[in-house]
């Protein structure tokens, strides 16, 4: 598993196996939100799989489909509310981690100076320079 902790309490992965939840579990994760559209992957790998997986290693599970056209402020409100209701920390993952990254990135827009939103994306492998404009709107600057 590729995992990348922008925070303590909220960390990406590309996308993840029923299998790696039992590891999640006793890595610390509480909850884990699924960013990947199913029509994207296998039947192994889709939602109600994952909930299965999810439910026997005593994990959280959030299904939040994210596509290009779906990654909007609300989606990230319906995300950070996911993660304020999590009893520890949270694993977003999709495809790469980039969508959940950029989930992170507008929960943070408003709390965190976007420069510093920005950096932390760049230090784990995530380049969203091209949000700066629409981070400094969604912190009303």
């Amino acid at each position: 598993m590729d995992i990348r902790q922008l925070t303590p309490d909220y960390a990406v992965a590309p996308q993840i196996d029923p299998e790696d939840l039992p590891a999640l579990a006793q890595a610390g994760f509480t909850t884990i939100i699924n960013n990947r559209p199913c029509s994207e992957i296998p039947p192994s790998h889709q939602a109600d799989a994952m909930q299965i997986a999810a439910d026997a290693a005593g994990l959280t599970f959030v299904v939040l489909p994210a596509t290009h056209t779906a990654l909007t402020p609300d989606l990230a409100v319906q995300q950070k509310q996911a993660c304020a209701q999590s009893d520890g920390p949270v694993l977003a993952y999709c495809a790469s981690g980039t969508r959940c990254t950029i989930i992170w990135a507008m929960m943070q827009a408003g709390g965190m100076d976007t420069s510093d939103i920005l950096q932390t994306a760049a230090d784990h492998g995530y380049d969203l320079g091209a949000m700066r404009r629409q981070l400094d709107a969604l912190a009303g600057g």
